[in-house]
């Protein structure tokens, strides 16, 4: 395998799935430089990604909002996509990486899988008529009030079933302020990001986002980190470089070009 040379890195271990984008962005350009298949499921079954959740490599493969149907237990492959929708081109997001405690990741999360209780049928019940009910008929509509309050109703509920592992419906301490602090400052939508320590609030458009950004600016803590930024439209984009070929003169030099 050729060496690779990484520039930008999305921060680790702060909930926002850079593992997964970066082993997969590896193996892309792995199959590419050696003309293999580029079939995102087998990209993330030869880096053993999408063994708990297929988001990250949907995502990664189409961009926009995915909906994912979950795995049976002991299967290999990731896990079918069922609805991509586009977000709105106004739609941003403002993101905050609080400094901290790093969310689970490796060992450390699977071991908090393992202990975690199942969720209550009832409420699996309840999130799955949140997102096909009111969340993705909210996005398809471009109702940003709808999607939000289905958003964080949807947060509420499974992070509950989380709350035995991070110690709350939130990760404690600044990531649980940041969300209530983002909504009161007129955010739609907040969350957190997985097992964080990243909170998010999403606005109608850049303007909003602007000053949302730079109220959490004021708030966050030394260390932290704040962005600002729409949604991806494409998933992971490749570019290929050609390699160019140097005309040589017969006294072996190259020509100028």
């Amino acid at each position: 395998m050729r060496p690779f040379c990484v520039h930008r890195a999305i921060p680790a271990h702060a909930g926002l799935g850079s593992g997964t984008q970066l082993a997969l962005a590896v193996a892309r350009a792995s199959a590419e430089l050696s003309g293999l298949p580029t079939h995102v499921a087998e990209l993330a079954r030869a880096v053993e990604r999408g063994r708990r959740s297929g988001v990250g490599t949907w995502t990664f493969a189409h961009g926009g909002f995915v909906l994912e149907g979950g795995r049976r237990d002991l299967a290999e492959h990731v896990a079918p996509l069922l609805a991509r929708l586009p977000i709105p081109a106004s739609w941003r997001c403002v993101l905050a990486v609080p400094k901290g405690s790093p969310g689970l990741a490796g060992d450390e999360e699977a071991a908090a899988f393992a202990r975690l209780p199942s969720p209550n049928a009832r409420e699996v019940e309840q999130v799955a008529h949140l997102v096909l009910m009111q969340l993705l008929p909210a996005l398809a509509e471009a109702d940003l009030e709808g999607f939000g309050a289905a958003l964080g109703a949807v947060q509420r509920i499974t992070g509950g079933w989380f709350a035995p592992a991070q110690g709350g419906v939130f990760a404690p301490g600044e990531t649980g302020e940041l969300i209530a602090r983002l909504r009161e400052w007129g955010a739609a939508g907040v969350g957190q990001s997985s097992w964080g320590p990243a909170a998010y609030g999403i606005v109608g458009d850049a303007s909003a986002a602007r000053a949302l950004a730079e109220r959490v600016r004021g708030a966050l803590r030394p260390g932290g980190a704040v962005y600002e930024s729409g949604f991806s439209t494409t998933g992971a984009r490749v570019w290929h470089e050609a390699e160019r070929i140097v005309p040589r003169s017969r006294t072996g030099s190259s020509r100028p070009h």
